[in-house]
């Protein structure tokens, strides 16, 4: 396979000005991360969003229309579906509480389900406009649901209680991911502002709003929290690396074509973007100042959510396949039963 060796923008830190670099020789060598399974799912429903990978009870949550298809990891066996769920968005498990959450975008709330037999125990709500990316916050212990659509907030739920605490208004234009530095402070991309918001987690209130460079329309995020960075996956073929504690850009990246998630592997300390064009994007954190794209991956159409195992650092991204456009335009017509997901990962050494 070949390897895209892209230019990297780094943050001279002894000046304001971005410094351009070549890819350099010392760049390290492709990784080697190839699709290693192809998990069928089917079905006619279409849609489909955001996946969790859940590394600690060995299943892997993905999002499909109106139900969440659970699987078992490695092998990518159905173990069950979430069901009664109108337009599943985003996907949380939270071992602590043994519970998990998703976002119903067509209703207005939040499910709560018990992470061993998948029975639901609860629906919260109202939250705000199609609420979307969600995410639990270990130092606030709050649970975390991005409205996408114009309220321009985020909805906090106490999992003690799976009662809504409180309504954080950040006044944006389209919310989509969320992170957090794991200290008390929390970003969410704004994709119509192209900016990060910044905001406590334990008052709940905003703190500031971070510009992103030449990002624009950042969607995916992934942050590392160990040498405090936001990645940032951008509709302009970028990824955007900020500095947790001030918003400086650190570092752009060059990306595949319409990404909407990223990921990050603190082992290997490794940024992923998975892109709809069919593209997985390794990106190798030489130091926390300097980025370089190490390898692209071919993955499948429509491959622009990922969820990565923690333990054992295999990618997952969905996928269908399309057929051809109608003659008179129009989009390229979705296949039925070609709904799945695929593994990504570094095969292991001969012998393992």
């Amino acid at each position: 396979m070949s390897v895209t060796r892209a230019v990297v923008l780094i943050l001279n830190l002894a000046s304001p000005s971005l410094a351009l670099a070549a890819t350099a020789p010392s760049a390290p060598a492709e990784p080697g991360y190839a699709v290693s399974g192809h998990y069928v799912i089917g079905g006619t429903d279409m849609g489909y969003d955001y996946l969790r990978a859940d590394a600690a009870g060995h299943r892997l949550y993905v999002a499909h229309s109106t139900r969440v298809e659970v699987l078992d990891l490695p092998s990518g066996t159905k173990r069950g579906e979430i069901t009664g769920i109108r337009g599943v968005h985003g996907i949380e498990v939270v071992p602590e509480f043994n519970k998990g959450y998703t976002t119903d975008g067509q209703d207005r709330t939040i499910t709560v389900f018990d992470r061993d037999t998948l029975a639901v125990i609860k629906k919260i709500q109202p939250t705000g406009v199609k609420p979307d990316a969600i995410l639990y916050d270990g130092f606030s212990k709050r649970v975390y649901a991005v409205n996408g659509g114009s309220t321009g907030d985020v909805t906090v739920v106490d999992p003690k209680t799976d009662t809504i605490v409180g309504t954080l208004a950040l006044g944006g234009g389209k919310l989509e991911n969320i992170g957090f530095d794991g200290r008390g402070h929390g970003f969410v991309n704004d994709e119509e502002k192209s900016i990060i918001h910044v905001f406590d987690t334990q008052t709940l209130k905003k703190t500031g709003e971070w510009k992103m460079g030449t990002c624009q329309e950042p969607t995916g995020m992934a942050v590392d929290t160990e040498h405090h960075r936001i990645h940032s996956v951008c509709g302009n073929n970028v990824m955007a690396v900020l500095d947790s504690d001030n918003g400086h850009l650190v570092a752009e990246v060059t990306i595949g074509s319409g990404p909407d998630g990223a990921a990050f592997d603190p082992r290997t300390h490794r940024a992923f973007a998975s892109n709809s064009d069919g593209t997985l994007d390794v990106i190798q954190e030489e130091t926390p100042n300097r980025y370089v794209r190490v390898q692209s991956v071919k993955t499948g159409t429509g491959a622009r959510t990922i969820a990565i195992d923690d333990q054992t650092g295999v990618l997952y991204v969905p996928t269908v396949s399309f057929g051809p456009a109608p003659a008179g335009g129009g989009r390229k017509p979705v296949l039925p039963d070609t709904f799945g997901v695929l593994a990504v990962s570094v095969p292991a050494p001969a012998g393992h």
